[in-house]
Parts: C-alpha cells; sequence; structure tokens
C-alpha cells in the first residue's frame, strides 16, 4: 500500500516530465529539514542521466519521479540539460553528497536514520565510518539489500521497528525507488530517498574520485575505470542527450 505524502513545493524545471529541483546544495538540505519538521512522508529521487532513461520506458519508476516530494540533479548530464531548458545557474546534487549532508545534520539535529540496502555488511560498515565522520549521527539500524521483493513488505516491518526519521535505500535504480513507494507507509519515515552506490562509497568498498577530478566534472570516468562494468551506465547518456533534443526546449 503506497503511503500519503505532503507535496513539497520548491523551485523546478520540467525535464522529460520530471520536475526537478532547481535548489543548490544548501537549499536542499533546508528542504529536508523542513520535510522532517512537517511531518508526512516525502519521497526524494536522485535523478541522474540513466534514471531518466530507464524511466522513459518503465512506467512505474516514471510515475515515481514525477510524483516525488523532489527530484534533484544528481549528474552533469541533467544539469546540462536543465541549462539547455532555460534554469541557468542549476549546480549538481548529487545523492552521495546529499547523503553526507543529511547525515551531519543528524549529528546537529539528532535526526534518527536507517540504511538499508549493498552487499551484507556494507551498510554497517558505512555506519561506523559515518560516526567517526559525524560524532553523534544517529544511525538507529543498518539491513543489507539483499532481498527478493517477495520479502519487501517483512523487511519493512523490520525497519519499522526502529522508528527512523530518514530512510536511506542502496539497492540501484529503480529497485530503490520502487521499495520506497511500496512501503514506505509500513516504515513510517518522514524522508525516504534512493542512495545508489553511497553506502559502498562510505564503507570504503567503493572508491570516490578526487575533488580535482569531481571539479572537472569527470567523476563518471573515473567510476568507469575503476569499474568497468559500469559502462552499462555510462552507455545511457548518448540515449538521454536523444531523449532531451527529441523534448526540444
Amino acid at each position: 500500500m503506497q503511503a500519503t505524502r505532503a507535496k513539497f513545493h520548491g523551485p523546478t524545471q520540467e525535464l522529460l516530465g520530471v520536475p526537478v529541483s532547481l535548489l543548490d546544495m544548501d537549499a536542499t538540505v533546508s528542504a529536508v529539514e523542513q520535510m522532517i519538521s512537517e511531518g508526512g512522508q516525502h519521497l526524494i529521487v536522485t535523478a541522474d542521466a540513466s534514471g531518466f532513461v530507464i524511466a522513459s520506458t518503465d512506467p512505474e519508476l516514471a510515475e515515481i519521479y514525477q510524483g516525488a516530494d523532489l527530484a534533484t540533479p544528481d549528474s552533469q548530464g541533467v544539469v546540462w540539460a536543465l541549462h539547455r531548458k532555460g534554469a541557468k545557474g542549476v549546480a549538481r546534487v548529487s545523492g552521495v553528497d546529499l547523503f553526507d549532508r543529511i547525515c551531519r545534520l543528524s549529528a546537529e539535529r539528532g535526526y534518527r536514520l536507517f540504511f538499508l540496502g549493498a552487499a551484507p555488511g556494507v551498510a554497517e560498515q558505512a555506519a561506523e565510518r559515518i560516526r567517526l565522520r559525524h560524532p553523534g549521527c544517529n544511525i538507529v539500524g543498518t539491513r543489507h539489500g539483499y532481498f527478493t521483493a517477495d520479502d519487501d513488505d517483512l523487511v519493512a516491518q523490520e525497519v519499522s521497528v526502529a522508528r527512523p526519521d530518514v530512510l536511506f535505500v542502496a539497492m540501484g535504480i529503480p529497485r530503490q525507488e520502487k521499495f520506497i513507494v511500496k512501503t514506505l507507509g509500513t516504515i513510517g519515515a518522514k524522508v525516504a530517498m534512493g542512495v545508489g552506490g553511497s553506502l559502498d562509497v562510505f564503507s570504503g568498498k567503493a572508491k570516490r574520485a578526487p575533488q580535482f577530478i569531481q571539479r572537472l566534472k569527470l567523476e563518471w570516468m573515473w567510476r568507469l575505470l575503476l569499474n568497468p562494468s559500469k559502462f552499462s551506465k555510462v552507455k545511457m547518456l548518448p540515449r538521454f542527450v536523444r531523449l532531451v533534443f527529441m523534448e526540444g526546449k
């Protein structure tokens, strides 16, 4: 059963049918605080080029993106497309950076966080490292993401016992988004967000690009060099560009 969510309203630019947030990172973090304080249940999607391509042939994911309370521009490709649509000055708000900022916010405000996803042991390792990075971060539970959709309701019941304010789900697109929409009513988190490989990064299992690579906007190339299996995701970029041109300005 899907949860009834309180829709968050902020400045957006529609891209391929999805209202993408134009907030910068600081304003996005403030929006998360607002969502938590006002109650209800909110879905954040971190929309990268591959997500848009998948959504173009997956009506369920497309509906989730369109109905999300906040869709952040989580790739340089999406930022480029927004600029092309006339939204100047938009900056990337990546899922991994937003995850980190919310963890820091938890240390300051006491928000209850739950890490769900990745391989067995990864969420626990990420939690240990995050607690060192942000002393006082209130992580109330962790669980791996190696379960089938048949067990979604059972896992949701397990997570709900921890009463998280924020649920991070690291199971990849579109599995993580579909899990959230299906189970958020049971879990009861005020904010839920799919975070892809963020738990791998903060556990140390995956290495993020150095800052100068990020500044050059070549983080995608770094990930591809370290993990050639990411090529299947990178090769979606030309399809994304084609979709953007087909939509027009």
